[in-house]
């Protein structure tokens, strides 16, 4: 009986002992708790909830559901620190506790208040245009000063390192023209000069420059690339704002837009309209010494764009995003105008024409997106669609004043763009991050032209002018990867791209008088790897140095390698070059940012570019009628050459009420191109006469931009913008300098949801395009144009509401939208 009882006692003392240890083992941690607005009194979905360890690293973390709630688990013991951070709110920081007695905390109700700063930020447009030296790009957010300009081609002007040609409306990046352009991060089938021109100032948000891409970005543009981000307003409720601007001179120019956006719960819905409505007068003059002619030209261009842009983005859960957008832009172009050419020693040479020119596009683009995010912070993958179709119809009428040679041209292009990216994040740890992803790109165009027109054939006899089809195929796959490391002062990052392309092309000539054919096939394959390399260095809060390293190619664009002639003058006629070849560019990058505190800051860099197989322009005289001096301009490849520069951008703040945004950039480059010239009098010479040449041109050149921002009270702002380009030279002419002034006033009223603006750009009337050639032939040119206009706008802001947006991937557009956990 003893040994029973002692044995019940054991039992008893052992069962104890097991439920006492039982007690003391460890539950996962558990935190839950509601966010709601204060001033609304309502729950915040999608806010962020970060749980931070004693060393504020990131444990774990998550957001919040419809109705406001969260709810993170599997919480190791220890002591915490609960961050909750949204887009337009206050942060909230809380410490917390895990323990074995306490693993279960309620945080309850937290009020997250609005912040003022965040608000003014996002919904605001500056004043004026502001520049920020970013790891791997420049960002400039457009300001009124700015954004009253007209179009996008017009706003480049004041943009740092960039160029627009006067003539062509070609965009150039440190000097050099092989650059892309994109809208939002995407490619368009639309000609560059044409995009610019078709694109309402009002309607961008901000220009990147990212002049050494790394290898998640498509390696195309020598110079690197312009990314054009364009207003996406995310505010939760209904909201928007309506921009109307006039502008004169000789001509009227209109431009408006409007944009709208509808947020609530799981839906964010938003469109805008904008439109440029103008007419613009330019006229220029050429003189030739050798035979003591001059070309006068008196254009007209009339434009009529409207661009679109609508998308919903679709929050599933807080694991899943979805969303969609298009963009049509829809465009009516004409040019009409006259030149007439005088030959004072020969008046019988004299001729005039005049023509009239007309554009129907229409450029659509239809994205769709798809993100999943882990359970692991920070790690996801990430699809996207892109689809872009471009179609332009239009002829071009030719009437001859003094003979009888009349004609039209018509030209039609089809293009088609297809990309399909797929993106991997995976942060291996906090210091850490790998990046891995595919891309697909699928290209084709298609050309029309036609012509009741004559020209020479190869055998020198006088044909009607042949039909022509090009047919332009280019298929490109890529994989890329980086991995990224940081270090308390140091942050590198390697990477590579792998491309294998492939290029089918067939441009067909078919003459109308007896149906011969004249095929040109052309094809090129290859496969390229691109290497990068990014190191930057952080010895304080003041200083930043950074280092760049990067693989470019520049793939011909179509109206490179379009053997049909593109345009032509009286002088001059263009033509592509079928076996133009890609070029390949090794690019190093320097800079160094110092932070002035409250003053601002300075960022200076320099650049090196070694250019293998380079592309640049041939200049042939053509040999239909060599009397005339007429010239073909076309393409070429050449061999290696280099280019360095320097580039210093400030944003300084002298004092409260004057703000200084400034930019210097020098350059100096090598180019080589073949042209011709005669070894005889142009009067008598013959194709034998006609000397073939490598012109080699040695050009320096800088440009200085100046933005002054003067605040006379709350309300009333004054803005003075100052521009100086140096001369300059190419293979055709050498530059004269150019140089003019803007000046502008805003007023803002009814609690800031209006505004009034006026501006008087070129006050001196200094804007103007001159300089002298001696290839082919010896001339000189002076090109104006409608630049001192006097301009008025006014913009109003309506509805209200609170700051939120989807997150999407960081590739061709690093400022696509924010917000999204971590």
């Amino acid at each position: 009986m003893k040994r029973l009882i002692t044995f019940m006692i054991l039992c008893v003392f052992t069962v104890q002992n097991i439920q006492a240890n039982s007690s003391d083992t460890f539950k996962d941690g558990i935190i839950t708790g509601q966010v709601i607005d204060a001033a609304l009194n309502e729950p915040l979905p999608y806010v962020n909830v970060i749980i931070k360890n004693t060393k504020q690293e990131t444990v774990t973390g998550g957001i919040t559901l419809d109705d406001g709630t969260f709810k993170i688990t599997k919480i190791p013991e220890g002591s915490y620190t609960v961050v909750i951070q949204y887009i337009g709110f206050e942060t909230i920081e809380e410490p917390i506790t895990i323990t074995r007695k306490n693993f279960k905390i309620d945080m309850e109700k937290i009020s997250l208040k609005e912040s003022a700063t965040s608000l003014d930020e996002v919904t605001v447009i500056a004043e004026v245009s502001t520049i920020q030296q970013k790891v791997d790009r420049k960002v400039i957010t457009i300001g009124k000063d700015l954004a009253a300009t007209g179009t996008a081609s017009e706003l480049m002007i004041g943009i740092p390192s960039v160029s627009v040609d006067a003539q062509s409306g070609e965009i150039s990046l440190r000097g050099n023209s092989n650059v892309r352009v994109m809208v939002d991060g995407k490619l368009s089938n639309i000609p560059t000069a044409q995009l610019l021109k078709q694109i309402p100032s009002t309607a961008i948000k901000s220009i990147e420059l990212i002049t050494n891409p790394s290898a998640k970005y498509n390696p195309e543009g020598m110079s690197g690339i312009i990314n054009i981000v364009l207003h996406k307003n995310t505010m939760v409720g209904f909201n928007g704002s309506a921009t109307v601007g006039l502008a004169y001179e000789i001509e009227p120019k209109f431009n408006s837009s409007i944009d709208m956006n509808y947020r609530n719960g799981k839906f964010n819905i938003y469109g805008n309209y904008s439109n440029n409505i103008s007419k613009n007068q330019n006229n220029g003059v050429v003189y030739r010494p050798g035979n003591n002619s001059e070309l006068f030209l008196d254009i007209l261009d009339s434009r009529k764009n409207h661009l679109f842009k609508t998308g919903v983005d679709f929050y599933l859960n807080d694991k899943n995003t979805m969303s969609f957008f298009t963009t049509q832009n829809a465009s009516e172009n004409g040019t009409t105008g006259g030149t007439e050419v005088k030959y004072y020693d020969d008046p019988l040479l004299n001729s005039s024409e005049v023509f009239d020119a007309l554009n129907d596009d229409l450029s659509s683009q239809y994205n769709f997106d798809y993100k999943l995010d882990f359970n692991k912070e920070g790690q996801h993958i990430e699809l996207e669609v892109d689809y872009n179709v471009y179609d332009s119809e239009g002829p071009v009428i030719y009437n001859d004043l003094t003979g009888d040679n009349d004609f039209e041209d018509s030209n039609k292009r089809d293009r088609k763009r297809t990309t399909i990216n797929l993106d991997y994040v995976d942060p291996l740890s906090e210091t850490t991050k790998l990046e891995l992803g595919s891309q697909v790109r699928l290209f084709n165009s298609i050309i029309d032209f036609s012509s009741t027109g004559q020209s020479l054939d190869e055998n020198g006899m006088l044909r009607p002018t042949p039909d022509a089809n090009f047919d332009y195929t280019r298929d490109i796959y890529s994989g890329y990867a980086t991995f990224s490391k940081q270090y308390e002062k140091w942050t590198y990052q390697i990477g590579a791209r792998l491309e294998s392309v492939t290029v089918d092309a067939l441009a067909v000539a078919t003459y109308p008088d007896n149906g011969e054919q004249k095929p040109i096939p052309f094809e090129n394959d290859y496969v390229e790897l691109y290497p990068s390399g990014f190191i930057t260095y952080t010895p304080s809060e003041k200083n930043t140095y950074q280092l760049s390293y990067s693989r470019r190619v520049d793939r011909p664009g179509i109206g490179q390698v379009n053997p049909i002639r593109e345009w032509s003058t009286p002088l001059v006629s263009s033509y592509g070059n079928i076996d133009l070849k890609p070029q390949f560019t090794n690019s190093i990058e320097a800079n160094y940012t110092r932070n002035l505190a409250e003053k601002g800051s300075i960022t200076g860099g320099v650049f090196f570019r070694g250019i293998q197989d380079e592309i640049n322009q041939a200049l042939l005289i053509d040999r239909s009628d060599i009397s005339a001096g007429r010239v073909i301009l076309t393409h070429a490849n050449f061999d290696e050459t280099s280019a360095y520069g320097l580039e210093i951008t400030t944003n300084y703040r002298p004092f409260k009420w004057w703000n200084i945004n400034s930019s210097l950039d020098m350059y100096s480059q090598k180019q080589k191109g073949i042209t011709e010239r005669l070894t005889a009098p142009l009067e008598t010479a013959t194709v034998d006469d006609i000397l073939l040449e490598v012109r080699e041109v040695e050009n320096f050149a800088w440009n200085f931009r100046m933005f002054n921002n003067f605040k006379a009270s709350k309300s009333l702002t004054f803005t003075a913008f100052v521009f100086y380009r140096g001369a300059s030279k190419n293979l055709q002419f050498d530059v004269d300098p150019m140089y003019f002034m803007n000046l502008g006033a805003r007023y803002s009223f009814l609690e800031g949801n209006a505004q009034f603006g006026i501006n008087f750009n070129d006050v001196f009337n200094t804007m103007q395009f001159k300089g002298v050639g001696t290839v082919p032939y010896e001339q000189q040119i002076n090109f104006q144009w409608e630049s001192r206009t006097v301009s008025a706008n006014f913009t109003y802001r309506f509805g209200g509401g609170k700051y939120k947006a989807k997150s999407r991937k960081r590739r061709d557009n690093d400022e696509k939208s924010g917000g999204g956990i971590f």
